[in-house]
């Protein structure tokens, strides 16, 4: 059995259990509790932890990049050095399976040297120089301060507290402190403990890395309201996001919220496609749209198409998949009731159909698909809202205008898939051109789900996918959220380097 502090972890140590509400990680399972008793923390918790923050800033933004990519290196090693606790705690909490968890804390892994070698090649930091009337002025990107991280529930590991969020952050050079996510509370602390002994290996400042527990919102609040916080960093729910952007903003300084809010990913199948391979992109679709019991930001929650018998031949391939496919458990009950209610919308909205749809058991549920025509789209918008898991919806147009002008009526997207063949290129010229409008990333031939750790990734989109819609969360300008511009003139390099 692990053994866990379950407090949270400021200025290099786990503080002693305070008067912070109690709280346990919960099985999806079983619904019962699991090992370890966690501890809200509390307002002088968290002023503890932005002091401490505040004052490492001042060091980490005389770091040299060389030095913060030996920091993200030794975080990727001691969570590699881990990996089977992490792995096995990450399966309890969240119940998605050994194998997929293995591959979430190998991208993780991935993703924070790709970030440590970005920090020492200053790939997305900004320096330029001109001489301009008899002065020299230098242009540079300089870390914001301390940032707040606040981790995801369907993602333990790669979007939590060693994801990219907290890992662009410090190779920006910021300190950072993660809330940590009340759904995996030990899957955090393992976590935290990896970074935290990276730190105290390079002898980097106690306030580099920090993580607070916080079933409460209140303590989320808090820590955006503090003074010393200069921008946070959240995935979630639209609720969730948008609240935390209200708070931000009405503090005496405001400070950026960069939120990726999740929105109804489209997927365009072209006639020619359908014509040719509909059973192959049902098969694809359908695993797209059940994996990890559809809990994915990028899951393919609307799929537009030519009404026509190809398309009904494709519905019947699709409902036939997931008719096969097992009922499963969610990640928590507040997702699996905001899941079933979304469907219960869905099916009283005008002019939708049902497909197929899963009878949901006191703990499981299953896929559920539904149609309807495009005009009816348009007059009932609240289609194209997303349903966070495995739901989909099957949108039919009457030709090729009406295909178009459903897409330019949808609200922002994380990512539009298209999938097309040779000769369905004029159209798809079209089709890419009205998702360029409305995604932040189109892919053809390949579902939406699976984003590509790289530096050419773009993982954001317009809202409501996200907050601000130039910013990304994966990849190597994830960076430059947590940097700003600083004009020196005739300042000398050896007093501000």
């Amino acid at each position: 059995m692990m053994d866990f502090h379950g407090t949270s972890l400021i200025g290099g140590a786990f503080v002693p259990s305070g008067a912070g509400r109690v709280y346990h990680a919960i099985s999806p399972v079983t619904g019962e509790s699991l090992p370890g008793t966690f501890v809200d923390a509390s307002s002088e918790d968290i002023d503890t932890a932005m002091q401490a923050a505040h004052q490492a800033a001042g060091e980490l933004r005389r770091y040299t990049g060389a030095r913060i990519g030996d920091l993200l290196d030794t975080i990727a090693e001691e969570l590699d050095a881990h990996a089977e606790a992490l792995v096995t705690r990450a399966n309890e909490e969240s119940h998605l399976g050994a194998a997929r968890l293995e591959g979430e804390l190998a991208r993780t892994t991935g993703q924070l040297r790709l970030l440590a070698d970005a920090a020492r090649n200053e790939t997305e930091r900004l320096r330029r120089t001109d001489h301009v009337g008899g002065s020299t002025l230098r242009l540079l990107d300089v870390p914001v301060g301390p940032v707040a991280v606040f981790g995801s529930s369907n993602f333990p590991l790669a979007f939590s507290v060693p994801g990219g969020d907290t890992a662009s952050a410090l190779a920006a050079g910021c300190p950072v402190i993660v809330k940590a996510h009340p759904a995996h509370p030990g899957t955090s602390e393992l976590a935290a403990g990896a970074i935290h002994r990276a730190c105290e290996r390079l002898a980097f400042p106690a306030g580099t890395f920090q993580m607070i527990h916080g079933v409460d919102h209140a303590t989320g609040a808090a820590l955006v309201r503090h003074p010393h916080l200069r921008a946070v960093a959240f995935t979630g729910s639209h609720r969730g996001g948008t609240a935390l952007a209200r708070l931000a903003n009405e503090r005496p300084h405001p400070i950026p919220v960069y939120a990726e809010l999740g929105a109804a990913n489209p997927v365009v199948l072209l006639s020619h496609a359908l014509a040719s391979r509909s059973e192959v992109m049902a098969d694809t679709l359908a695993e797209s749209l059940t994996l990890g019991v559809g809990q994915f930001c990028t899951n393919p929650g609307l799929m537009l198409m030519r009404q026509g018998p190809h398309a009904e031949a494709f519905e019947r391939a699709l409902v036939q998949r997931l008719a096969a496919a097992p009922e499963a458990v969610m990640l928590t009950e507040g997702i699996r009731t905001a899941y079933l209610a979304g469907i219960e919308r869905l099916t009283h909205t005008a002019g939708v159909v049902s497909c197929h749809q899963a009878d949901a058991s006191d703990t499981l549920v299953g896929p559920s698909l539904m149609k309807i025509r495009a005009a009816d789209a348009l007059d009932e918008p609240s289609v194209f809202t997303e349903v966070f898991g495995p739901a989909g919806v099957l949108v039919l147009a009457d030709d090729e205008v009406e295909l178009v002008e459903v897409i330019q009526s949808l609200p922002g997207a994380l990512v539009g898939s298209l999938f097309a063949d040779e000769a369905d290129g004029r159209e798809a010229v079209e089709v890419i051109q009205a998702l360029s409008d409305r995604v932040g990333r189109i892919v053809v031939n390949h579902v939406p789900t699976g984003v590509l750790v790289s530096a050419a990734q773009h993982h954001g989109g317009p809202y409501p996918a996200t907050l601000h819609d130039r910013e990304t969360s994966v990849g190597t300008r994830a960076i430059t959220r947590f940097l700003r511009p600083l004009a020196l003139q005739d300042v000398p390099e050896a007093w501000f380097a």
